[in-house]
C-alpha cells in the first residue's frame, strides 16, 4: 500500500504519535472490531466538535466514547446498575455499547445535550493500544461522511483524509457491523441498535425483559435515525432468488448465499456462500463499497434472515433502502 495518504500501519512509533495527536485535540481514524472510528479525546469539547464538522453530522446525533479499562469507565460515568455492571463485565471488551448517566467531564456537545453518555470497551489491540497511549477516553463514530456507508477497511475512510492527523491501518474488520446499543428504563433492557451482541444473549445474561425501540427523529443514540448507512447508488431491498423485473444490465447485485448468473445485472457478489450470518456482517459494507464504485443506477440486496447478527444486517439494510424497500 502506498503511505501517500495517510493511511499509516499500527506500529509503536505511528501509534504514539497517534495518540499525542489525539491528546493535542487532533482527529485520528482507528481501527475496532465493529468499523473504523473517527476518534477525538471525549473530554475535549473543542476536538469532539471536530467530529461533528468532519462528519458533517448533525449536532442532535450523541457520539459513542471508547474505553480502554474500567478506570477509564469512572470519567464518564459514576453510575452504573447491577444489570449494567454484568452486562459489561460478559460483554467487554467486545461489541456492546452501553447508555447510562454521564459525569460533569463529559461535555454536552458528546451526549448532545442528554444527560446520558454511551460507552464501549473495543476487542481491537490497536483501538485499545491508542487509548491506552492516549490516556483518554476517544468519542469515535464510525468514520466516513454522515449517513453514508459505514467502513470497514482503512480505505473506506479517505473521504475523511483532509480533516484527520492520521489513519492507522488495523486490517479489515472483523465483525462489520456497528456495536448493539442498550440502556436500562424502567425495569427493561432497551436495545437502541442491533448489533452483533443479540436480545438472548442480554436477557441470558441478566434475567430481565429485554425489548427494542423504536427509531426517533431526536435519536438517544447513535444509528437510530431512519435512514442511514446509505451507498450513493439507490438501494433496493428483494428476497433470496428473487431477479427483479426492473433490473438492468446498469444494475447490480447483493446476493446472500447463492451465486447466480449476472444476466440481467452488471455485476453480482455474494455475502457468504456458506450462508454464514457472521461472514455476512463481516462482509456487508465492503461489498457495498465496491459495488458502489460502478456506479450502478440501483443495488438490490437480498435481504438475510432475520436471525442473530442477520438482526443488525437487516436493521443496517433497511435504513440504507429507506423509501426504497421493495
Amino acid at each position: 500500500m502506498s503511505y501517500k495518504t495517510k493511511i499509516f500501519p499500527a506500529t509503536e512509533s505511528h501509534i504514539k504519535d497517534a495518540a499525542a495527536a489525539l491528546r493535542a485535540g487532533k482527529l485520528v481514524i482507528i481501527p475496532t472490531e465493529t468499523v473504523y472510528g473517527l476518534a477525538a479525546n471525549a473530554i475535549d469539547a473543542e476536538a469532539a466538535s471536530s467530529i461533528f464538522s468532519a462528519k458533517k453530522r448533525p449536532f442532535f446525533d450523541p457520539l459513542i466514547c471508547h474505553i480502554a479499562d474500567y478506570d477509564m469507565l469512572e470519567i464518564l460515568t459514576d453510575h452504573l446498575s447491577p444489570a449494567l455492571k454484568r452486562l459489561t463485565k460478559k460483554f467487554w471488551p467486545g461489541p456492546l455499547t452501553i447508555v447510562t448517566i454521564k459525569s460533569e467531564k463529559v461535555p454536552r456537545i458528546i451526549t448532545s445535550g442528554l444527560q446520558t453518555v454511551a460507552i464501549r470497551m473495543p476487542a481491537h489491540p490497536v483501538a485499545i493500544s491508542i487509548i491506552k497511549e492516549a490516556g483518554v477516553p476517544l468519542a469515535a463514530p464510525s468514520a466516513n461522511l454522515f449517513g453514508k456507508l459505514s467502513p470497514t477497511r482503512p480505505e473506506h475512510t479517505l473521504d475523511l483524509q483532509q480533516s484527520v492527523h492520521s489513519i492507522i491501518d488495523g486490517g479489515p474488520c472483523e465483525i462489520g457491523v456497528e456495536s448493539t446499543i442498550i440502556r436500562e428504563l424502567d425495569g427493561k433492557i432497551v436495545i437502541l441498535r442491533p448489533g452483533k451482541i443479540t436480545p438472548k444473549q442480554i436477557e441470558e445474561t441478566v434475567h430481565m425483559p429485554v425489548i427494542t425501540s423504536n427509531e426517533t427523529e431526536v435519536p438517544d443514540a447513535p444509528g437510530q435515525l431512519p435512514s442511514h448507512y446509505a451507498p450513493a447508488s439507490p438501494v433496493v431491498l428483494i428476497d433470496e432468488g428473487e431477479t427483479p423485473s426492473e433490473a438492468t444490465s446498469k444494475s447490480v447485485l447483493l446476493a446472500f448465499r447463492k451465486d447466480r448468473d449476472n444476466s440481467p445485472f452488471m455485476a453480482a457478489t455474494v455475502l457468504s456462500a456458506t450462508g454464514s450470518l457472521n461472514q455476512a456482517a463481516s462482509q456487508l459494507f465492503d461489498c457495498l463499497h465496491k459495488l458502489d464504485k460502478l456506479s450502478p443506477d440501483t443495488i438490490y440486496v437480498e435481504r438475510v434472515p432475520s436471525k442473530g447478527i442477520g438482526i443488525a444486517i437487516m436493521n443496517r439494510l433497511t435504513k440504507a433502502a429507506f423509501n426504497k424497500v421493495g
